[in-house]
């Protein structure tokens, strides 16, 4: 599922490219405009979990940093809980890891034991779908405690780079495109 939600426009508008960031030849999308507009920070959480809202998901999990920008707003909209992943050595309980490849580089994402009930439905949840591979890490994590992935839901995607294929065959969905 894809596509504009009411107001698309307006947060687009809001959404700054940064060329060259942080590498040459990489075009940022920098959202932190959309998330100092209160109105637009509202409409896109309220977007992001209407979206999400038919998968009657019970769980939101996110990566660190930027997916807990709106992960846990996304959460308390669906009246869903919050599971975090983060970097290693960053939780204090039992953790299970996933390495994961970037754009530029590889990296390593890790979830508590306890983050994910087995058979909870999970709406995996990041601001910015690229190559997929956070995501893909984040599905990983949560299938390998039982958990079940509903879907997955971004901020941005950005069509070019064909995450959307990596995270097959869960269903994705983004508030805003970009196919360049």
């Amino acid at each position: 599922m894809s596509g504009s939600a009411p107001g698309a426009a307006e947060m687009r508008a809001l959404v700054r490219e940064i060329p060259d960031f942080p590498r040459p030849g990489i075009n940022f999308k920098d959202i932190t405009p959309l998330l100092a507009d209160a109105g637009a920070l509202a409409q896109a959480v309220r977007a992001l979990a209407d979206l999400a809202r038919p998968l009657e998901v019970d769980c939101v999990v996110a990566a660190e940093a930027r997916g807990f920008l709106l992960g846990p707003a996304v959460a308390l909209a669906l009246g869903a809980g919050f599971a975090l992943a983060r970097k290693p050595g960053k939780l204090p309980y039992e953790t299970i890891s996933a390495e994961y490849l970037l754009e530029y580089g590889t990296d390593t994402l890790e979830l508590h034991t306890d983050a994910v009930a087995a058979g909870k439905r999970v709406l995996v949840h990041d601001d910015l779908l690229a190559t997929g591979g956070t995501a893909a890490a984040l599905c990983e994590l949560v299938e390998s405690l039982g958990g079940v992935i509903a879907g997955c839901g971004f901020l941005v995607e950005l069509e070019f780079l064909d995450g959307r294929a990596r995270l097959e065959p869960h269903e994705v969905h983004a508030l805003l495109s970009y196919s360049s």
